[in-house]
């Protein structure tokens, strides 16, 4: 079983952890939520010094708990696409110069890729074909995984991601940053069927509707015009019931098109993965409507969900099993289509 020291940088979180197969030998995460809560979102500036702070001492904590030297293991690796340019030059560059230190292999991972792989840190991991509903900060997609390195994308936003929606609309509400856990607190002791709101769709250029794509923009413009409508009227805003409404029907869209889409692909298992995994009501309702329409069901753990550098390590070592290994000259991308993962283990670098 190969071990691999994994490092993550794409956007606000530092993080470095040791992983065996789909074993964390040891893990550690700085967050930076604290800092660009002042400024309501992320400020890469701000998160590239930050990254460079953190860590050197996040890898020698995670040497330390995990007792094995760096080397003793297999490979090291970071994430280098997508996310912030120079976030992800932090996580790059300390990676491809711990490997050319030790003498080891350096694998450049797709950031989605960690997220796809995070499953497979979970009991009982799906195995075969299954459709993946990943849901982060940026990324809102269902893709169909057929192995490492075999993702077709079937579904997607056409605007806002469902994390970033849910950071806006937290915005409008008065609530803080990150918007994810701010709603599903305020939430909890609401109505989720006060306000109706509305399922965005996104019309085919030749008629009727990509039946699998995601729109969040209409909705934040619903619950903009709601909040206006209640202050014009001098209604106190019901915070928890407009929180709730909103995150029920950001749950039912989400869960609805990965089912149909499973079913229309005839793959027996849905999974769940990305930041907005974390989320208890999308958690429920995905296990309640996949149940009910015979679908299998898998979600991340908990504390794999947000960003962290074990997802990135189990990926690696997938990778590592099928003998891949990434250009030490390598760079790093913003974007990067998770079809062209493979693109990372060319001889000659693609960026």
């Amino acid at each position: 079983m190969p071990t691999v020291l994994a490092l993550e940088t794409s956007c606000d979180e530092s993080a470095a952890a040791i992983v065996t197969d789909r074993r964390v030998l040891s893990s550690a995460v700085a967050s930076q939520i604290e800092e660009h809560a002042r400024w309501g979102g992320v400020v890469p500036e701000i998160a590239s010094r930050r990254h460079v702070e953190a860590l050197p001492g996040l890898v020698a904590r995670v040497v330390a708990e995990s007792g094995v030297d760096l080397a003793a293991v297999d490979a090291i690796a970071a994430s280098v696409a997508p996310g912030l340019v120079g976030a992800l030059l932090v996580g790059s560059v300390t990676g491809r110069t711990l490997a050319r230190l030790h003498g080891k292999p350096f694998l450049g991972i797709h950031h989605l890729e960690g997220h796809l792989a995070s499953v497979r840190l979970g009991e009982d991991p799906p195995e075969g074909p299954t459709l993946v509903l990943l849901v982060s900060g940026g990324h809102t997609e269902l893709v169909r995984v057929d192995g490492p390195g075999r993702y077709r994308r079937l579904g997607r936003s056409h605007d806002d991601a469902a994390g970033e929606c849910f950071d806006k609309v937290a915005r409008l509400l008065g609530l803080p940053y990150p918007g994810g856990p701010a709603i599903e607190a305020a939430a909890r002791p609401g109505d989720p069927h006060r306000f109706r709101l509305p399922k965005g769709r996104v019309s085919r250029p030749g008629g009727g509707f990509h039946p699998y794509d995601f729109s969040f923009s209409g909705l934040k413009t619903a619950m903009l015009r709601q909040v206006e409508a209640l202050t014009t009227a001098g209604i106190p805003l019901p915070l928890a019931d407009l929180a709730a409404s909103f995150e029920q029907v950001v749950a039912e869209v989400l869960v609805e098109r990965s089912c149909r889409c499973a079913l229309d692909e005839g793959l027996d298992t849905l999974v769940l993965v990305g930041g907005v995994a974390a989320n208890r009501r999308l958690r429920a309702l995905l296990a309640e409507r996949a149940g009910a329409v015979g679908l299998g069901w898998r979600v991340a753990p908990l504390a794999w969900c947000t960003d962290n550098a074990a997802m990135v390590g189990v990926a690696a070592c997938e990778r590592l099993r099928g003998g891949c290994s990434s250009p030490i000259s390598l760079g790093v991308a913003p974007r990067l289509a998770l079809a062209e993962a493979d693109r990372l283990y060319e001889t000659q670098p693609c960026f």
